[in-house]
């Protein structure tokens, strides 16, 4: 066990770097928090373990010869549990995501959703929508937040590590004949999905722009507008036959 007494230590440093988009960028790995998710994953794990992180009073989960625990002070340790889980934190290896170098000839295969949501929260709420409407891929826009951000894990429930993920270019160069899910677009009791497409889902306030020619919305009545990941989710249902 390594016990850290310092936030100077280099093992501490990189750690908590995790916590941000640069840190993630850098090291490869993502933080894991929440009992149930460190649970669910030890029953079958899939990704490798760098570290397992504990505080004075926790108890290690995680077994493996390759496994280091790490051991801090709880006022440490609360730096790096940004989610106030007060368990256990795991530290794993970042799923592979693929980055797509020609957007414009780009086919996708069932509906696959191109996410620009610059919200951790949003986007791991979404992610969780995406797999539960059986969408075969996202791909994530330049704008698009990280994806292993403590807050974008715990939104998406796991459904991150379980989703087929793209990197994709920035939203103005995705193919006009997205079809984009805008509040100004064709009801979507009306609207017929092609087998295939790419969905767009921009997020409130932003949006989407007028860049893409066909746009479907979600009728409401007496608010002007649905939060992005209700209506997205509205949308999935819909094409999946759902709803």
């Amino acid at each position: 066990m390594l016990k850290i007494e310092s936030a100077k230590n280099a093992t501490y440093r990189k750690l908590l770097s995790l916590t941000t988009a640069k840190g993630l960028k850098k090291e490869r790995l993502f933080l894991l928090s929440g009992e149930k998710l460190l649970r669910e994953f030890l029953r079958k794990p899939h990704l490798e373990i760098a570290y397992e992180i504990l505080s004075p009073r926790l108890k290690p989960l995680a077994e493996g010869k390759e496994l280091q625990t790490v051991q801090m002070p709880q006022a440490l340790f609360d730096q790096i549990d940004v989610l106030g889980t007060h368990f256990n934190i795991l530290v794993l290896e970042q799923p592979r995501i693929e980055k797509l170098e020609n957007i414009g000839a780009y086919k996708p295969h069932g509906l696959e959703v191109v996410m620009p949501v610059g919200d951790p929260g949003n986007l791991g709420a979404l992610l969780r929508s995406c797999e539960a409407f059986g969408v075969k891929r996202v791909i994530l826009t330049q704008e698009a937040a990280h994806p292993f951000l403590p807050k974008a894990v715990k939104a998406s429930a796991g459904s991150v590590l379980r989703m087929a993920l793209s990197r994709g270019p920035g939203l103005k160069d995705f193919p006009d004949d997205c079809i984009a899910l805008d509040m100004d677009g064709e009801p979507i009791g009306a609207f017929s999905w092609p087998k295939n497409a790419l969905l767009a889902v921009g997020e409130e306030g932003t949006g989407l722009g007028r860049k893409f020619k066909r746009r479907i919305s979600i009728p409401t009545e007496g608010v002007e507008s649905l939060n992005a990941v209700v209506a997205a989710s509205i949308a999935l249902a819909h094409y999946a036959g759902k709803i």
